[in-house]
């Protein structure tokens, strides 16, 4: 037997292309498709070989190839021009940020995930949040926001899906290749690896660090496979979503809270955390911590500085959704900690729970939202549905006034926009419009592109996607022992020039991924039109625990082997982002029918818009805000339904109904020149409306304008000065006491009366303040609309002028205009909110005290 050792031999770049390894090494070039065409001039067989990553392809190429490259004047014209866009890039001082927020320069926010979609290299994300993710790191970089971010480090990364041959989904987990991925351990001034350690269990748990450049972003991810550690604690961040509860726990406790240790060894000091989803909330139990021991204060203090420095975002439209442990796995990690807080064990379960009674479990959503100063779901329905879901928080507040605000997902556009048509809209859109993806008027230039040019460039993609679904296919059949004649059979109907539908998304239930079968013999008729021929596409995994989500991939594999259906419908194995980038830019209709309003954003279809793919979608997420009426097509409507299969029986009808006398005859009425041109309109309108509204560029400003910016302002204003936390404290306690002591009392006021559609009436109260200073109540009018059914619509609230007082008696008189701008029947009534200047926002004191008489 040979005993071999391992030598590992890397080419050596000459200076004059040396920035190809620095960029490799930072994922700028993931939206900068320029500088991986530098690779393909190198070597394009080597380029398909290392599965189009820089870093492996640069340990891989041959030293001749570098010889013969570094004299090629073309290659070395281009390799300039991407080297010259990398620095100014990476140098700019002239970013949204900079020009917006010049005194905030010293400000920092963290961002928190628990997996992050960067490229399909680096599998450390499984669906939809950890695409947002990538892309939120995307849009702060270009957007040059003071930023950094925590995540850990999967070495099983997510699962590969394999598929059989009877349809079942089978996992498949492999070890991500370290040394071939732009991920670097983080070393200290002696070139040390940075180790950081946190308690767990009585024990001692070490995490390495490991970095990730994202543009002008770093992002650090934790390790605990480390031979340092014991064997029990080894395997915790190794798989994304893997194992049991106790795993989950473990998980987060790290990535929350070893997470903010990790900041602090490096040397930053956040002013805003920022909460992804619930998986990072145990942030804010060590955030309190610190403060009460860095600047020895109470709970109470300590909680409110952690306020203003927290934003937590939801993406959730169930309770499910959310991790609940329960409390005898929370009394064996978190054993003694309540004491570290001063508080009891009582005390600290109710945190994760949404009243002041004892629950069964601790729920890391309601963690988040009981102390974050800011709190948002990612579309406008779902903020409306994520008041309602978490209004337990705030029992006292109106459902629709929970102060949870919204701010719609988007996409990072240039790292989902295929080459092809970047390159045509750079022709037709502004100059530097990829420095203005967030307006909306650089996107007006769309309509200048001629008809033809945009449907060739859609054709091109579509061409490549039927070339991609034939090689998945066949290798899938092949693995599952399938012979070639019976591939062929399937395969060769592939029909280039019919109207192909996209489904690729996580399946989960909800999603309803087999809605469009619910009637076999009309969907026969419609793909077999061999006039008007319709193919379908699918890709997505269910998760290894859900079996009612593979009995669907299951169902869509028989599907599309029997008869009337081969060669017609397909499945793809292993949906990931680089099989995405095909799907959202090659297919015709990008279909989504998610159970109504369970959908909370999605962000696919925002990615196959920007690519002129047309959206066919329930209105629910995105699509409730994005559609206008000329830019896609709905399925069914905002009925609710009495049971599920009321609803699946009106939304399937409606698809079919859209899809026979409306998408299919379109897309089939060309003119001479093969060009569907009410088509191309409807792609026209379907990019100008959504390229610049659902980037991440816009929804990155959203976020700093309306809450990193506001907390990071609050905090500088009041919270660095302990006197002023203290005394802000000392009000809450005692508004709390003594809230319910307030009276209000109707003064003059009209009361079944007939009015005039456009008058004003004015309307007064009194108010009885003990122990309260009117500085600090918010009496206001609270106005709306009645229904038959009873409920009030349309409400509006404004608060009262004060137009006299008694300060001895504590009573006051206050005052307001009312404007009745429609007609109809309207009422109001008056109520007392807190006031503080400190306040965040003054529902979050769950305090409201109503008329009385």
């Amino acid at each position: 037997m040979y005993i071999f050792n391992r030598v590992t031999v890397v080419p050596q770049l000459p200076q004059r292309i040396g920035k190809l390894s620095e960029i490799a090494n930072n994922l700028w070039w993931s939206w900068n498709s320029e500088y991986l065409r530098l690779f393909e001039k190198i070597d394009h067989d080597l380029w398909e070989i290392s599965e189009k990553n820089p870093v492996k392809f640069l340990k891989m190429i041959s030293q001749d190839k570098i010889d013969k490259i570094i004299n090629d004047p073309e290659f070395l014209k281009e390799y300039d021009k991407v080297v010259n866009n990398y620095e100014n890039y990476m140098n700019s001082n002239d970013s949204w940020f900079s020009k917006n927020y010049s005194d905030n320069r010293n400000d920092l926010i963290a961002y928190f995930s628990a997996e992050y979609g960067l490229d399909e290299i680096i599998p450390i994300y499984s669906g939809g949040l950890g695409i947002l993710s990538g892309d939120h790191l995307k849009s702060a970089s270009d957007l040059g926001l003071p930023f950094v971010a925590v995540g850990l480090l999967y070495k099983n990364g997510y699962f590969n899906q394999k598929i059989n041959s009877r349809g079942e989904q089978c996992t498949e987990y492999k070890n991500i290749d370290l040394y071939n991925l732009p991920i670097t351990p983080v070393k200290n001034n002696v070139n040390d690896d940075i180790i950081i350690d946190i308690p767990m269990l009585g024990k001692t748990l070490y995490l390495k660090l490991w970095q990730i450049n994202v543009g002008r972003i770093k992002l650090f991810l934790l390790d605990s496979d480390i031979e340092k550690n014991e064997e029990e604690f080894r395997n915790i961040t190794l798989r994304l979503y893997g194992g049991d509860q106790e795993m989950r726990i473990r998980q987060e406790i790290v990535l929350g809270m070893a997470g903010v240790k990790a900041l602090r060894v490096l040397g930053y000091n956040p002013t805003v955390y920022h909460m992804n989803e619930g998986h990072s909330s145990f942030l804010t139990l060590e955030l309190i911590k610190n403060t009460m021991e860095e600047r020895q204060i109470s709970f109470e203090m300590a909680k409110e500085i952690t306020t203003v420095k927290t934003v937590f975002t939801t993406h959730t439209p169930v309770p499910a959704g959310n991790d609940i442990f329960s409390l005898d796995l929370v009394d064996k990690y978190f054993n003694g900690f309540w004491e570290k807080l001063g508080i009891t064990h009582d005390e600290f379960l109710k945190l994760g729970m949404p009243s002041d009674e004892l629950e069964s479990g601790f729920n890391m959503g309601i963690l988040a939202l009981k102390i974050a100063g800011k709190k948002n779901g990612v579309s406008k329905l779902h903020g409306e549905v994520s008041r309602e879901l978490f209004s337990d928080v705030w029992s006292n507040i109106a459902e629709d006034e929970s102060p949870i605000t919204y701010v719609t997902n988007g996409i990072h556009t240039c790292s989902w926009l295929a080459p092809n048509l970047k390159k045509l809209y750079n022709e037709y859109l502004p100059p530097y419009w990829q420095d203005n993806i967030q307006e909306e008027s650089v996107w007006e230039k769309i309509y200048d592109i001629p008809d033809e040019e945009l449907w060739k460039a859609h054709i091109s993609r579509k061409e490549k996607l039927i070339k991609l679904i034939k090689q998945n296919v066949t290798d899938r059949f092949v693995n599952s022992g399938i012979g070639y004649d019976k591939i062929a059979e399937i395969v060769n109907n592939l029909n280039p020039n019919a109207l192909t539908i996209g489904f690729a998304r996580r399946f989960a239930t909800y999603k309803r991924a087999t809605l469009i079968f619910k009637d076999i013999a009309r969907l026969t008729q419609i793909l077999n039109d061999e006039k008007r021929p319709v193919q379908l596409v699918f890709a997505g995994k269910a998760h290894p625990a859900d079996r009612e989500g593979q009995e669907l991939i299951k169902y869509i594999h028989e599907l599309s082997l029997m008869p009337q259906f081969k060669g017609k419908i397909f499945i793809l194995e292993n949906y990931n982002i680089g099989i995405s980038r095909y799907l959202i830019s090659g297919v015709d209709v990008w279909l989504n029918n998610p159970r109504r309003p369970m959908e909370a954003s999605g962000t696919s279809g925002e990615k196959a818009s920007v690519n002129g793919v047309i959206n066919f979608s329930v209105l629910d997420g995105w699509w409730c805000e994005g559609y206008t009426g000329d830019n896609g097509w709905t399925i069914g409507t905002n009925a609710a339904y009495d049971s599920y299969e009321e609803q699946d029986k009106a939304d399937s009808n409606s698809l079919y109904h859209t899809l026979e006398n409306k998408i299919i005859p379109i897309y089939y009425k060309q003119d001479e020149k093969g060009v569907p041109t009410e088509w191309v309109k409807i792609m026209k309108n379907s990019i100008r409306t959504t390229g610049g509204k659902y980037s991440t560029s816009r929804m990155v400003c959203d976020y700093a304008n309306k809450l990193y910016m506001p907390l990071c302002n609050l905090r500088k204003r009041y919270f660095d000065d302990l006197e002023k936390v203290a005394g802000f404290t000392k009000w809450k306690s005692v508004a709390r006491n003594n809230w319910k002591n307030i009276e209000l009392m109707q003064d003059r006021n009209v009361d079944n009366a007939r009015l005039v559609a456009g008058s004003q009436i004015t309307v007064t109260c009194e108010a009885y303040l003990p122990n309260i200073d009117e500085q600090n109540a918010d009496v206001q009018v609270y106005f709306g609309q009645f229904l038959e059914n009873g409920t009030v619509r349309n409400v509006y609230t404004t608060t009262m002028n004060k137009i006299a007082e008694n300060k001895e008696e504590h009573k006051y008189v206050y005052e307001a205009v009312l404007d009745l701008k429609t007609g109809g029947n309207f009422g109001y009534t008056f109520r007392v909110m807190p006031k503080h200047p400190m306040l965040v926002d003054e529902e979050d004191m769950n305090l409201v005290k109503w008329i009385t008489r």
